[in-house]
């Protein structure tokens, strides 16, 4: 297949070209640096044809990639070489581009641009996409923007921004085909073909009234295979999944997921047609709300551009290090108050940190799980007792069997039986924290409004190491000293 301007690549393809990119930008700075090097009366010259010659092939090769593409190569590339690659894409594609790429590297091109470019970037894109842009971009850019739209337009851009991120009209898009019930479909197929290219993913049109108000949805599937002197009305279907602007955008990643849907109507509580959701925006809810959670777990406040200068990196990560510093404090008190003890029975200091580890991979397990329950919609904060009792059921078996077994080791390699149920106790006694700590703490967070994946493998990480180091140490000091 022939390679046209802005065709998706493969995986493999999109590293291709971001090596072919990286290798142009080092010849580049080679070639740049050997001209320095020689003196000569038409140094200039020859540099300056040099480095026409090298950014015109780089400029050609990037006019040939999809936006996604260049954004996946700008976000792998460090800041210099980045803007270097930034200020050769064509002022037409910035819109689109600018979308495509993660928030914290938005945010360094934008930093880039003047006010003109930003508008005019701005321009390109549609009253969906714009409202995704516009938290990023300077208010003065965003009121240019907004007289520069239609009626049409200011209104659909309004509505986009008056919803919150997470719900259906946050999501919506505004593109999209409408019929009337009363036409046949050879006069639908007509009209078709005065487009010059359908919306993205239409894979429904929408037959509404006079007074906008949905009536049904017309397959395109339908619409080819049927007779084309049957009238709309006849083939539409009136069954099918409508979405309010105020719906969850979770709940409604999950319909798309359940009934395979590729797009869906949204309407108001008047039911009339105002846009409709496609899977391509669901799919990014989806992909975001993973990265958010990930990062939430490791205790990051938010995404990282991985080439970000110094200081924006460390207020992005100074929260939970903090935390971190004072549970891991707390920890080390919890062993040097058993000093004496360690110093009486140095299998102490070999043996605990079994104990905590343990308890700390168990404990991430039943988070894990609860906050992917919690993020499908199947738990609430009224299962909290029922998971209670689930968890510790779980947690009294792992116990006895796996810390049987570790006592038994321990029984081995010491030839102390005390040692041995000491050990076996305090695994128990852990794995039983941990199962405790695992379903309070997302169930509180969830109660109090909170997500429950942030911070949370930092919290229950620290609950199982002071608390196994406490249970182990304090059994050992009761029973065996």
């Amino acid at each position: 297949m022939a390679e046209t301007p802005e065709t998706p690549h493969h995986s493999d393809d999109v590293q291709h070209h971001l090596r072919e990119v990286q290798a142009a930008l080092a010849r580049h700075r080679v070639v740049e640096d050997l001209v320095h090097r020689q003196e000569s009366p038409k140094h200039d010259l020859v540099e300056n044809l040099v480095h026409r010659q090298h950014l015109a092939e780089l400029a050609t090769k990037l006019d040939k990639l999809h936006p996604a593409d260049i954004a996946y190569i700008l976000e792998a590339l460090p800041l210099d070489d980045r803007m270097a690659v930034w200020d050769l894409v064509k002022a037409e594609r910035d819109g689109e581009i600018l979308l495509e790429v993660s928030d914290a590297v938005r945010e360094s091109l934008i930093e880039t641009m003047d006010q003109a470019e930003l508008v005019a970037a701005a321009e390109q894109l549609d009253a969906d996409e714009l409202a995704d842009l516009a938290p990023d971009l300077p208010k003065q850019v965003m009121e240019d923007v907004y007289l520069g739209l239609d009626a049409e337009a200011r209104e659909q851009l309004r509505a986009a921004m008056s919803y919150p991120d997470d719900s259906v009209g946050a999501l919506m898009d505004f593109d999209m085909v409408t019929v009337r019930e009363d036409v046949s479909l050879e006069v639908v197929l007509r009209y078709l073909r005065r487009f010059d290219d359908l919306p993205d993913h239409t894979d429904l049109l929408f037959v509404i009234d006079r007074k906008e108000r949905l009536r049904g949805v017309l397959p395109v599937n339908r619409l080819l295979i049927s007779d084309p002197e049957v009238i709309v009305s006849e083939v539409m279907l009136t069954e099918h999944l409508t979405l309010e602007p105020a719906d969850s955008a979770d709940e409604a990643a999950m319909a798309f997921e359940r009934y395979d849907l590729v797009s869906a109507p949204v309407v108001d509580s008047h039911h009339r047609l105002l846009g409709r959701l496609k899977v391509a925006s669901v799919l990014d809810f989806v992909r975001e709300s993973s990265e958010a959670e990930l990062l939430g777990q490791a205790g990051l406040k938010e995404e990282e551009d991985i080439f970000a200068p110094i200081v924006d990196s460390v207020k992005n990560r100074w929260r939970w290090l903090a935390i971190n510093l004072v549970t891991a404090f707390i920890a080390s008190r919890v062993i040097g108050a058993f000093e004496g003890s360690i110093q009486q029975l140095v299998a102490l200091a070999a043996l605990m940190p079994i104990v905590a580890g343990i308890g700390g991979n168990s404990g991430n397990q039943t988070i894990t799980m609860i906050v992917r329950a919690i993020a499908m919609g199947q738990v609430a904060v009224e299962h909290g007792k029922r998971l209670f009792r689930k968890e510790i059921g779980v947690a009294l078996f792992n116990g006895i069997v796996w810390g049987g077994l570790l006592g038994l080791i321990a029984f081995v390699l010491y030839r102390d039986p005390k040692l041995a149920l000491v050990l076996t106790a305090a695994m128990t006694l852990n794995l039983l924290l941990a199962a405790v700590m695992g379903v309070l703490i997302p169930i509180t967070m969830l109660r109090f409004g909170k997500d429950p994946a942030i911070g949370s493998s930092v919290l229950i990480t620290a609950v199982t190491d002071s608390g196994g180091f406490l249970i182990f140490l304090g059994l050992a000091t009761l029973i065996l000293l």
